[in-house]
């Protein structure tokens, strides 16, 4: 068969496959603890959410990057845990959907009845420093030597390119930064407790022109869960569910543009809404990867909300705050409640469970009946690697 001539399968649904108990461990600035011990506390708090035991979870996915040296499987004997199916996977901002997706299918095939994704990191004094030097060979090879390590000089370089592109100003990151604030206000666990205005977004501290000190999240340290199961099952148990109608996942997408200024979500996001069966105008809530916010308004055009170039008019129309018009990362998002590592990456999964079943901790989007969760992650200078985006829908 000549090259280029395969044609790709189409994905097949999520029929019945749900997602239940969502877990939040209140986040901390720093940490004396082991990523273990918050990966255990989120463990924990599954099985009284759901009120089961340890040995009911038969599957278990764990997304942590300062959980080295062990991985997944060196967790089952700290936990006492025998699971049937098992995987591992850091992949940072896009660990919650790629959890989710692999526990759907291992579910669906009978893999295993009760699958746990649990994302969860510390934060020491000196983590972040460590994690930055040693993130990846790019980062030990090329930058991090020559005093350029993390992620705000590659962002200001998307960030910058962005702007040039389609005309988007910093008041326009500085309103998803000041209405996530406005969110996070009602989040007992936000890191950020006081209100932002634009003002004081314009006026702080640029950290990598033109990446301002509020368009950076704060590393910390928490944990995110929650469980993927059989819609019987869950209502064998009691427990309030969202259904998981859809989801997509690409990496290394558009290798050839210079500096990314669009995502993999592109490539796929036709079949995410046909699986699903709904159109972005109906979607409740909007959940997006924020660790800047120009990625955000990456996600708003290439999730089909608005056409590339336009989200900064899109966000000009809408007030983005979990009562007012397009609700977008309604618990704070990163922006707000920090970063704890893989957690950011699950952090807006968590919260669209939470909306969808009636459990929120802060603010509710009102008559929520389908969202989009959507991840972006694994930076190495001039773009990140890494896109997915789920549906979920209210049961």
């Amino acid at each position: 068969m000549a090259a280029g001539t395969i044609a790709h399968a189409p994905r097949k649904g999520y029929d019945g496959i749900v997602l239940a108990a969502p877990v939040t461990v209140p986040y901390a600035r720093y940490s004396i603890e082991s990523a273990h011990w918050w990966i255990g506390r989120a463990l924990k708090g599954l099985t009284e959410a759901a009120n089961i035991r340890r040995q009911d979870i038969d599957g278990f996915l764990v997304s942590s990057f300062s959980l080295f040296p062990d991985t997944a499987i060196g967790l089952t004997q700290h936990y006492g845990l025998s699971p049937r199916w098992l995987d591992h996977i850091p992949m940072g901002g896009a660990s919650g959907v790629l959890a989710l997706r692999k526990a759907a299918r291992a579910v669906q095939m009978g893999d295993c009845t009760i699958a746990a994704c649990v994302a969860g990191d510390t934060n020491h004094v000196d983590s972040f420093r460590k994690s930055l030097s040693t993130f990846s060979r790019f980062a030990q090879d090329a930058v991090f030597p020559y005093g350029s390590g993390g992620p705000n000089a590659s962002f200001a370089l998307i960030c910058s390119n962005y702007m040039r592109m389609y005309g988007a100003t910093r008041e326009d990151f500085g309103k998803i930064a000041v209405a996530q604030r406005s969110n996070a206000l009602k989040t007992p666990h936000a890191l950020m407790k006081k209100p932002l205005t634009l003002d004081e977004y314009m006026s702080a501290r640029l950290i990598a022109d033109p990446i301002g000190l509020f368009d950076c999240v704060m590393p910390c340290a928490g944990a995110e869960a929650f469980l993927v199961m059989r819609e019987e099952t869950a209502k064998a148990l009691g427990l309030p569910f969202a259904r998981l109608l859809s989801t997509i996942e690409r990496h290394n997408a558009y290798a050839e543009d210079a500096i990314q200024h669009r995502g993999g979500w592109t490539v796929d996001i036709a079949e995410l809404y046909e699986m699903a069966g709904i159109t972005p105008d109906r979607l409740s809530f909007i959940q997006t990867y924020d660790d800047y916010p120009v990625i955000s308004l990456m996600q708003f055009e290439d999730l089909g909300l608005c056409k590339k170039g336009e989200a900064k008019d899109f966000i000009r129309q809408h007030s983005l705050t979990y009562d007012g018009t397009c609700p977008h990362n309604t618990s704070g998002g990163q922006l707000s409640v920090g970063q704890a590592g893989c957690a950011g990456g699950t952090l807006g999964t968590v919260e669209a469970i939470r909306q969808l079943t009636g459990q929120q901790l802060g603010g509710k989007v009102a008559n929520a009946r389908y969202g989009i969760v959507s991840g972006f992650g694994m930076i190495t200078y001039d773009r990140g690697l890494a896109s997915c985006a789920a549906i979920l829908g209210a049961a």
